[in-house]
Formats: structure tokens, sequence, C-alpha cells
């Protein structure tokens, strides 16, 4: 594993050594979450101030059911913004209350409203995708729970046809009840709604990685992506949470680390950020980080290292 600071160095070096290289290739999708603190269109700012060409964010508090609607003002100041195109990717993510398999009555209705709300706003910004984690079952099960999040989607799709913004089904630690965990729950949901077209993938390497799927080696992680095209489908995949896992694998359990600190260490990160089938698709971290977004810096810096050794 890569953990020194003097190895962190060296990766760094490489990128301005090799700078010349890597010029004439399509640049890299690669970014951050980043907080939308002070209005939605702060987040380009942030993810501009440190290079980055793709950002996560949320459209609205993430731990809040509702928010009020976005005004014209705010859809345009994000629409606008001078630095926008500087961002070749911008994808959201829902918010961490919403439960798609819950028992609950109220909870339930509440989860299909929040769903229903932040499509909007997302497509209001028009942002191609909205990451979603499946659900949790509760003791349900997972046939039940399954059958509901189904059931839950075609709901919010048939209130809301004309809305653009697809759901990005999330890969998952399965911590707890939480399904997602194994590609055939994604591909049973993507199988069985009534508009799969309005639905993609977005793949957590860390959650897959405590979910036990072995990226620990070059050969496991192009075995374990072709497990992924085998039962979900290569053209499913449209972004890629590259964050290192403070877990062990097959642990199930949800703990994100900096890139090169954790437990999966360099191979999956360096195939990830190597490999020609993923150069289209966005990778963002989700790691710790202060509001000076160093560490953000130091991760996105590993990373374009390990582009650069390919």
């Amino acid at each position: 594993m890569f953990r020194s600071d003097q190895h962190d160095s060296n990766c760094m070096q490489r990128v301005a050594n090799r700078s010349l290289i890597t010029d004439h290739r399509a640049p890299l999708l690669l970014g951050a979450h980043m907080s939308i603190g002070g209005g939605v269109h702060t987040a380009i700012e942030r993810a501009c101030s440190i290079g980055c060409t793709a950002m996560q964010i949320f459209v609205k508090n993430n731990m809040q059911w509702f928010a009020r609607p976005l005004t014209g003002q705010e859809i345009a100041a994000f629409l606008k913004h001078t630095q926008r195109r500087e961002l070749l990717s911008v994808f959201a993510h829902a918010n961490y209350l919403i439960n798609l398999a819950a028992t609950n009555p109220q909870f339930h209705a509440n989860s299909l409203r929040a769903l229903t709300e932040e499509l909007i706003r997302a497509d209001q910004l028009k942002l191609p995708f909205l990451v979603l984690h499946p659900g949790a079952h509760l003791g349900a099960g997972e046939e039940v729970g399954l059958e509901r999040i189904v059931e839950s989607i075609d709901r919010v799709f048939s209130a809301r046809p004309k809305i653009k913004t697809r759901i990005a089904l999330e890969t998952t630690a399965g911590q707890g009840s939480c399904m997602g965990n194994k590609f055939e729950h994604l591909a049973y949901v993507i199988s069985s709604v009534r508009e799969p077209e309005r639905l993609c993938v977005c793949l957590d390497t860390a959650h897959i990685f405590a979910a036990g799927y072995d990226i620990g080696s070059e050969p496991s992680i192009r075995k374990t992506f072709r497990e992924f095209d085998r039962v979900i489908g290569r053209d499913r995949l449209v972004a890629i949470h590259v964050n290192d896992s403070k877990a062990v694998r097959g642990s199930r359990v949800d703990r994100h680390e900096h890139i090169g600190k954790g437990k999966i260490g360099l191979d999956a990160f360096r195939f990830i950020m190597g490999n020609r089938r993923f150069s289209k698709i966005p990778k963002v971290l989700e790691t710790p980080k202060a509001k000076d977004l160093r560490e953000d810096v130091r991760n996105l810096s590993m990373l374009r290292a390990l582009a650069a050794d390919q």
C-alpha cells in the first residue's frame, strides 16, 4: 500500500514531469463533491478553485427532507456562472434520508416526495443524473425491499414524465439492511421498472470493496468490472466515486478514507484512472475534508499522478 508522505510527493512530482506527455490527452473527468453553502452556484467556484473538471453536489440540504423551490435567480446564477464551462461534468446526489424501501408509511411518503422534488431541482439545473442509494428493507427482506424500490421509482417517474434528469442507482456497502451491495440488486431494479432508460448506475469503490468485491489488484478489479458488465451492463455506468476504505473488504462498513491511506491499495485507482473505458466517466471524491479543500487537493494530485503512470 501507498502510505508515506514521501510517496505522495513522488506521485505529485510525476504529474509535473509528465505534463508534456499528458497534455495531448483528453482532459481527465476528475473532481470532488462540493458544498452548496451560500447557494448552488458557489459549488462551481469551489470546484474550479482546485482545478476540478467534474463535480458532484447536493441540490439542497442533504439532511433535511424538503426545501423551498429554487428561484429563477438561483437557477440562472448556476447555469450562467462564468466558470460553469470549466466543469465538463456536473451531477447531483440525493439526500441521505430518502429510503424507497421504507416500511413506515409516512417515511415512505416523505421519500417519494423528496426524491421527486430533488429530481425537479436537478432538472432545473440541467444535471444529467441524480445519484441515489437504493434503500434499506428494514427487516422486510431483500425481495420485498427490491419490489418496493421498483414500485417507488415507477411512481416518481410516472408523476414527472418530462424530467430529463435520470436516477443513478449507487452501489452500497450493505450496512444494516441496505440494498445495492450486490450488482444483482441494481440489475433487478433496472430490469423491473417500467422506464429502465431513465436509470443508470454510479459505482463507489469504497462501497463495493466493503461489500466484498475484490479490487485489490489489477487482475481482481478487471474481474470485478467484467462481472459488472455481465450483470448490469457497461453502458449503465455513468459515474465513479473514487474513495478509499477505512474498513476491510467484506466488512459491509461504509467508511471513506483518503486515496492510498485505506485498505484498498492503489492498484484499483491506477486502473480506474488509466483505463480507456473510464475516460468519459466522471470520477469524484467523497473523502473527508475541511473548508480549505486541502485534502481534496492532495487526493486529486494523487489520482492525477496515477493517471500519468499509465
